[in-house]
């Protein structure tokens, strides 16, 4: 097949994408597909008379790895050599629709938020992962959570702070602060005291204007992909120091990770029921990861559910797939056929 692998944008968790869309293109090559890595922002680079015709080109804009801190969007924006003030590049759109699928490997904003999904709807462009409606839903945190509540997932408490409000409201200490609707845990602060609590607001008030504030489960970090509605086994999450920020997640090392994980058989079970729950309340398809804290009753609290997760060298999803079985090649031919039966191919 020709297949688009669109990664990057113009999205704090850039660099992310760009590093899944790198590997998910060399997989697809190796299963004999002509895949293009294209980012969302640039659009495709090389001159061509026929948008068919990139496919039998090879070009890579990929990097190796993922820096300790998000990139400057600003930076960014200062590189690119396009005269026009859309988040797509010029030709996102005609050549993703010269392909038979585009495999979505981006990551945050202009990817996880359904933006890109409902362009792509419009245009007829076919596209992995769940549409624009539920990646709306899951990345918007506030929304996520009261579905959740209707839905009989257990959730932390919380509240949305908003960047104009002078008088901030909180859940008591511990507790957590986090942008709306961001990922790869951008902005996100722990906070221990009523000390600590503005610092944590202005830091997520820098990625956007509406805030979550949540009360701080101590617990064990869990994460549970679903591919097609079922549960792959229980990774568990054991930052070597802090908590699973940015840097823990994708600086090799520095997180040690147990799939599957060491739980009693109860726990796990209700991890994975609960998981394949979320992926319905959520109105996913095809494929999702969802993130969990386990308390010291075994309670089991959902934070959240995600609609495209890392498939970087440190990510959990391909973890959690290897250890029922599935290798990271066939991982992304899964994503591909999952996806296809959405448009009756």
């Amino acid at each position: 097949m020709n297949i688009i692998v669109l990664c990057g944008g113009l999205s704090a968790e850039r660099d992310v994408s760009i590093t899944s869309g790198t590997m998910v293109t060399s997989a697809l090559r190796r299963r004999g597909h002509k895949a293009v890595l294209v980012d969302l922002y640039f659009g495709y680079p090389q001159h061509y008379d026929d948008p068919k015709g990139i496919f039998d080109t090879v070009y890579d804009d990929g990097i190796a790895a993922v820096a300790e801190t998000a990139p400057d969007l600003e930076v960014v924006k200062a590189s690119r050599k396009q005269f026009n003030d859309s988040r797509m590049g010029d030709n996102i759109l005609e050549i993703c629709r010269a392909a038979d699928i585009v495999f979505m490997a981006l990551h945050g904003e202009d990817g996880e938020d359904g933006k890109v999904q409902a362009t792509f709807d419009m245009a007829g462009i076919k596209y992995t992962g769940s549409g624009h409606l539920s990646s709306a839903v899951a990345m918007n945190k506030e929304v996520a959570k009261k579905l959740f509540e209707v839905g009989g997932v257990k959730t932390p408490r919380g509240i949305t702070v908003k960047k104009q409000d002078r008088d901030y409201e909180n859940v008591g200490f511990p507790c957590v602060v986090k942008p709306r609707s961001r990922g790869s845990s951008v902005g996100v602060s722990v906070v221990k005291t009523p000390e600590e609590y503005g610092a944590a607001l202005e830091l997520a008030f820098k990625y956007e204007d509406d805030v979550i504030v949540e009360q701080y489960i101590k617990g064990r970090e869990c994460d549970v992909g679903v591919l097609a509605g079922k549960a792959f086994p229980v990774i568990e999450i054991c930052p070597k120091s802090g908590f699973y920020d940015y840097k823990n997640k994708y600086q090799s090392g520095l997180t040690d990770e147990y799939c599957p994980a060491d739980l009693p058989a109860e726990v796990t079970e209700k991890l994975q029921r609960t998981a394949e729950r979320v992926y319905e309340v959520l109105m996913f398809d095809v494929y999702g990861r969802m993130d969990f804290i386990v308390d010291e009753t075994g309670e089991v609290w959902c934070l959240e559910g995600n609609t495209l997760p890392g498939l970087t060298p440190t990510s959990l999803l391909p973890q959690e797939a290897a250890a029922d079985g599935m290798s990271y090649d066939d991982l992304c031919e899964a994503i591909i056929a999952h996806s296809l039966k959405k448009y009756g191919v």
